[in-house]
């Protein structure tokens, strides 16, 4: 084979590979929001390392899940959710639908404030300036809906951009940071810190006086955020959805696979480098609950590294904050549509009706609460995870597990046997959430 042969061979495997990765960096990106940013940056404040290996056993769950709902959307005819109505009823969809599109459109005010905090420790921002940039940007996006076609090629080219971005910013920084090679790995042995000999479910402790309100204890609520925005379940079953819109068959099963590999490597690695960052830098000097927005922690890293430390952070807070806004409306839209028997593509009108509701809805609690106001909504969309999770959970394993034309299952054995696995940790999560919410409501 002569140079030229050579290099057509290596260009055509990259090729290959790259139309090989697509669906799942789109869920990565939607994973990968404000919310992960500031709870793997606690983690690594309180815990340093030592959570590695809860991080690694969350990107294996997530991964079983995102190939198991891969092969969901290849293996049927129809939707996930209408496949659920034509074999248990429409209610089974209706409800699994609505309470998805209620989940994400409860986050989406957070990734409005995502947003701001990525731009605020940069350019201070007024009350004004602040309802301009995001009536701007909701106002951009549902722009786009409504005038662009063929918007999943679109999606994914912008959701490949700002991974890019966030990879940039986010290395960059663990760079700079220069972790402990041999703590970092010691991170990946399972073990558990002091801080965590504790009950595994929330309790009330008396105050230190008799006047004292009594406090909500829970030293896991930390280790249960790290796992929930690394293990999504509601993101790994949009992959059956996403993976319609690539126009993936059955024949596609190993590009999908390769697929579900990249995109959780990208999610898992990213947040690790996160977590280093702040287990290196933060850890000792600053108290993990004074961390309590992304920008938080790209302020807390400017006397350390200097004023590009923080804009390189804030560029990866920015992509995430972004990428996590577009794709959790347009996946809350998704399901709603699917859910009410409509037309669920994501050029559909009934898909474009409710993610720019999903938008706007978020807007508008964004702008118009205050962060006294928004705790009802957050135990209220803690209350809907409490169900969703599970409801979606036993939604991919049942479609999973029925039997198709060729008499085989939809997904392989091993694919359900992960995401069983994960779907007891979403019970377990869910059980530990709903303790929460009774303890926070009866104070």
């Amino acid at each position: 084979m002569n140079g030229s042969e050579s290099r057509g061979a290596r260009q055509s495997l990259l090729r290959k590979m790259f139309l090989g990765i697509g669906p799942a960096i789109v869920v990565a990106c939607v994973v990968l929001g404000p919310g992960s940013i500031l709870t793997s940056s606690k983690v690594g404040c309180q815990f340093g390392f030592s959570m590695a290996w809860v991080l690694l056993i969350a990107g294996g769950l997530m991964l079983g899940a995102i190939a198991t709902a891969t092969r969901v959307g290849i293996s049927f005819k129809r939707t996930p959710l209408k496949e659920l109505a034509h074999r248990l009823g429409k209610p089974v969809a209706v409800l699994t639908g609505v309470t998805v599109f209620l989940i994400a459109t409860c986050f989406q005010f957070s990734n409005n404030l995502g947003v701001l905090a990525a731009v605020e420790p940069l350019f201070p921002m007024s009350s004004t300036s602040r309802i301009v940039v995001l009536v701007g940007l909701n106002g951009l996006i549902i722009a786009g809906l409504l005038g662009l076609k063929k918007l999943y090629s679109r999606v994914e080219h912008l959701m490949m951009f700002l991974m890019g971005m966030m990879l940039l910013g986010f290395l960059a920084n663990l760079i700079l940071a220069r972790p402990d090679l041999l703590q970092l790995l010691s991170g990946f042995v399972p073990n558990f810190p002091a801080e965590l000999s504790g009950s595994f479910v929330p309790r009330m402790e008396a105050g230190a006086t008799e006047d004292a309100k009594p406090m909500l204890v829970d030293p896991w609520i930390a280790v249960q955020g790290l796992i929930v925005t690394s293990f999504s379940i509601a993101g790994a079953f949009y992959q059956a959805y996403l993976v319609r819109e690539k126009g993936w068959t059955l024949d596609s099963a190993n590009r999908g696979l390769m697929d579900s590999i990249v995109g959780t490597g990208v999610l898992i690695g990213i947040t690790l480098m996160i977590m280093s960052t702040a287990a290196t830098v933060l850890k000792g000097t600053i108290a993990p609950n004074d961390l309590k927005s992304a920008s938080d922690v790209a302020v807390q890293l400017e006397p350390l590294f200097g004023s590009a430390a923080k804009w390189l952070f804030c560029i990866g807070i920015f992509a995430g904050a972004i990428s996590s806004f577009l794709v959790n409306s347009i996946l809350g839209g998704t399901f709603m549509a699917d859910g009410l028997g409509q037309d669920a593509s994501i050029d559909s009108k009934w898909t474009k009706v409710f993610t720019i509701a999903s938008l706007m809805i978020g807007m508008c609690v964004a702008l118009m609460t205050t962060a006294e106001g928004r705790v009802p909504l957050i135990i209220f969309a803690q209350a809907l995870t409490v169900l969703g999770g599970p409801i979606l959970v036993g939604s991919l394993l049942y479609l999973a597990t029925r039997k198709l034309d060729g008499g085989s299952r939809a997904a392989s054995g091993w694919m359900i046997v992960v995401t069983a696995l994960g779907g007891f940790v979403v019970l377990a999560l869910a059980a530990r959430t709903l303790v929460r919410i009774y303890l926070t409501l009866s104070t």
